[in-house]
C-alpha cells in the first residue's frame, strides 16, 4: 500500500488514475454490449436514427473533446479536473474502441482489421499505467540527483533515446518505439536490430542489400509465427472476434459489421 500512495496517488496523479478507471471500465461495458447485440441477447439494440447506424464512436468524440476542454477550464479546482478525466476517460475508451473504423474509414468492427482496436487499447493502458508507475517520457525519472543538474547531460539523454524511438519506430516496431519513450533502453534494443519488412527503414536502406532483406524477412517470420497465436488469442478473448455470428449479422440488408 505505501508503493501505491507513493506512486499511483501521488500530488498530480489521482486524475490520470481516474481516467485510465473509467477509460478500461467503459472498454470492458462496450465489449459486452456489442458482443450481446452482436449474439441477439439482451435489450440492447444498435442505435440507428434517419437510416444511419450511429456508431459509439460518435459520443466518444464528443466526451473525449469535452472532457480535454474541461480538464483545461478547471486546471485550478481538483473537483473539476476529477470529473473532465472521468469524462475524457469514458470518451476515449468509446472512441478508441472503434478505432479501427476511424483508421480504415469502414466497419471493420468486427473482421481481422478491427484487431487493431483492441491493440491500440492494450497499448494505451499500457502506456498509462507506466505513467503512473512514476516513468517518466525518456527515463527522466530514473537519473540521480547529480544528473538531473546537469542540464545539458539530461538534454543529450533525451535527444539520444527520442533517437532511437524515432529510429525503432522507422523499422517498423511500434510497439517497442512508443515504449521506448518511457523506458529506457527498451528503444536502443529496438533500434539496433533488424527492420521488419516493408517498413520505411527496410525500404529505404535494405533495396540493395538482398541479404539483409532476407534476414529481416526470417526474423519478422519467426517472431510472427511464435506470437500470432497467443496475440490472436488475446485479442479474442477481450474482443470476441470469435464468438458466433447472429442472424441479424448475416443479413446482407443491414449493412457491414452491424449486430452491435
Amino acid at each position: 500500500m505505501g508503493w501505491f500512495y507513493r506512486n499511483i496517488l501521488e500530488p498530480g496523479k489521482l486524475p490520470l488514475l481516474l481516467a485510465l478507471a473509467s477509460f478500461v471500465l467503459t472498454f470492458v461495458v462496450t465489449r459486452a454490449i456489442t458482443r450481446m447485440i452482436r449474439a441477439g441477447r439482451g435489450p440492447f439494440r444498435n442505435v440507428v436514427s434517419g437510416g444511419v447506424h450511429i456508431h459509439h464512436v460518435v459520443p466518444g468524440v464528443l466526451l473525449t473533446v469535452a472532457g480535454g476542454f474541461g480538464a483545461v477550464a478547471a486546471f485550478e479546482s481538483d473537483v473539476g479536473l476529477a470529473v473532465s478525466a472521468v469524462v475524457f476517460g469514458i470518451g476515449a475508451g468509446l472512441l478508441l474502441d472503434e478505432f479501427a473504423l476511424i483508421l480504415h474509414l469502414d466497419d471493420v468492427y468486427w473482421s481481422d482489421q478491427g484487431r487493431q482496436s483492441v491493440e491500440t487499447v492494450v497499448m494505451t493502458v499500457a502506456l498509462v499505467l507506466l505513467l503512473l508507475c512514476g516513468f517518466a517520457p525518456f527515463g527522466v525519472n530514473d537519473m540521480t540527483a547529480e544528473e538531473q543538474t546537469d542540464r545539458r547531460l539530461v538534454i543529450v539523454v533525451l535527444l539520444l533515446n527520442f533517437c532511437f524511438a524515432v529510429v525503432t519506430l522507422f523499422k517498423g516496431k511500434l510497439r517497442m518505439g512508443l515504449i521506448g519513450c518511457l523506458v529506457p533502453l527498451v528503444a536502443v534494443f529496438g533500434a539496433v536490430r533488424l527492420a521488419r519488412p516493408g517498413s520505411p527503414w527496410a525500404r529505404r536502406l535494405y533495396a540493395r542489400r538482398p541479404k539483409a532483406r532476407a534476414r529481416a524477412r526470417l526474423r519478422a517470420y519467426r517472431h510472427d509465427r511464435r506470437w500470432a497465436g497467443p496475440r490472436r488469442r488475446f485479442q479474442d478473448l477481450i474482443g470476441g472476434f470469435q464468438e458466433k455470428v447472429s442472424a441479424q449479422d448475416r443479413d446482407p440488408r443491414s449493412g457491414p459489421g452491424t449486430g452491435r
